[in-house]
């Protein structure tokens, strides 16, 4: 069985794209990895006799796979264009499960997805979401005061400085 996915592999491989790479994965299929449209395509064999399992994901930074984004059963004694169209089928579902939202535009952003920081709006002029206060604005609820740790030094400081005090006066003039 892997001698006939390895040709099937090999042979849809040429026809789908120009530079690729296929090897044996560790389940006993085959995998066509192409660099340069970011994709892998993998046929693994399945239960049934003359079938494969047909899944396709994309290839993520430093060359590891994500898992498979689709994947179908499909016959091997079909012809490798019937197959191919099968498999840019599953391409074209990887690239519109990757696509962005249509109000992002592609241009200037790096490959993290984000604006370059150059076309970020700035803070200051980001309007703030409707229908919502700012937090200053807002009122506190009653009963959830509470005093942070810093507060909590300057009082005992200040008591301690006044205990001094006292302490000093007390003991100087004998009260």
């Amino acid at each position: 069985m892997y001698a006939e996915l390895r040709e099937t592999a090999t042979e849809l491989a040429g026809v789908l794209w120009r530079e690729h790479t296929v090897y044996r994965e560790r389940g006993g299929g085959v995998v066509i990895r192409g660099e340069h449209v970011e994709r892998w395509i993998s046929l693994a064999p399945t239960g049934g006799r003359n079938q494969a399992r047909l899944r396709a994901g994309r290839l993520l930074d430093g060359g590891t796979t994500a898992p498979a984004r689709s994947e179908i059963v499909v016959d091997l004694s079909t012809g490798t264009a019937e197959l191919a169209a099968v498999c840019r089928r599953l391409l074209a579902d990887v690239a519109a499960a990757d696509a962005p939202a249509p109000s992002r535009a592609r241009t200037g952003r790096a490959r993290t997805g984000r604006p370059a920081r150059a076309e970020r709006p700035a803070r200051a002029g980001r309007p703030r979401r409707a229908g919502r206060p700012p937090k200053s604005a807002r009122p506190r609820p009653a009963g959830r005061r509470h005093t942070s740790l810093g507060s909590w030094v300057v009082v005992l400081c200040v008591a301690g400085i006044v205990g001094l005090w006292a302490y000093s006066q007390f003991h100087v003039y004998g009260f």
